[in-house]
């Protein structure tokens, strides 16, 4: 049976953990006793890690990680790493903030073997107007970069074969901040098989969302210049 390592970073995010936790460890369970469900606390300020520890307690499946604050990029590209090094088949990764609906997943599970990866594309957004601007703009600046155009290159709902993962995590700089937009353009570039799938994206569940207009821009610039630069190495 196919081994699944379901991916989930956690910052500071103890209002709603516990729920996503509750409804993720089903969806994990269901495929299999070897699969798991990987929590990394990113070195929370609040309870979030000691809510990990009760509940990894409680359910032999769930992994409870917890490592230095370096950013949701960083700590994805971490779970990624650990998942691969501990013989994952297929690597699926969310976010701890309650936005995406886990009913939407077996429908992934179960085209898995026809797909190197496949995307959730946030068809119906509720996370506000600014969160659908950046993504658009954000696709416009690929396509300059990169010369691919990506339906949603961000989206924290993406199934992932192991093998094709080894291959193409080797293109991600250690603690890059846009982990999984660089995967998805190098799936692109090089003609992996990827599907995108339309997936509810519902408003922030709980917690405070850390990005602001203001890092948005920081983190632009950033971009732009590193796209510029691994474009060279893809």
């Amino acid at each position: 049976m196919d081994k699944l390592y379901a991916v989930i970073p956690a910052y500071n995010e103890e209002a709603t953990i516990r729920e996503v936790i509750e409804e993720w460890y089903p969806m994990v369970v269901m495929t299999g006793e070897e699969s798991r469900l990987v929590v990394i606390d990113d070195g929370s300020r609040d309870s979030t890690w000691s809510v990990l520890q009760e509940e990894a307690a409680k359910r032999p499946q769930l992994v409870a990680l917890h490592k230095e604050n370096s950013g949701h990029g960083p700590t994805i590209l971490y779970g990624y790493h650990y998942a691969l090094e501990q013989g994952a088949d297929y690597v699926f990764q969310t976010d701890s903030d309650g936005q995406t609906r886990p009913e939407e997943f077996p429908a992934f599970w179960r085209c898995r073997r026809h797909y190197d990866m496949i995307v959730g594309y946030r068809n119906h957004r509720q996370d506000g107007g600014s969160r659908v601007f950046v993504t658009k703009v954000l696709k416009t600046v690929i396509f300059l970069c990169f010369h691919v155009w990506v339906k949603d290159a961000n989206t924290p709902f993406r199934l992932m074969k192991a093998d094709t993962l080894k291959r193409e995590i080797k293109y991600v700089p250690k603690n890059y901040f846009l982990t999984n937009v660089l995967l998805t353009v190098a799936y692109t570039k090089h003609n992996k098989n990827l599907r995108f799938i339309p997936i509810t994206f519902r408003p922030r569940q709980g917690g405070v969302n850390s990005i602001n207009m203001k890092r948005i821009f920081g983190i632009g610039k950033n971009a732009l210049r590193d796209f510029i630069r691994l474009n060279k190495v893809l």
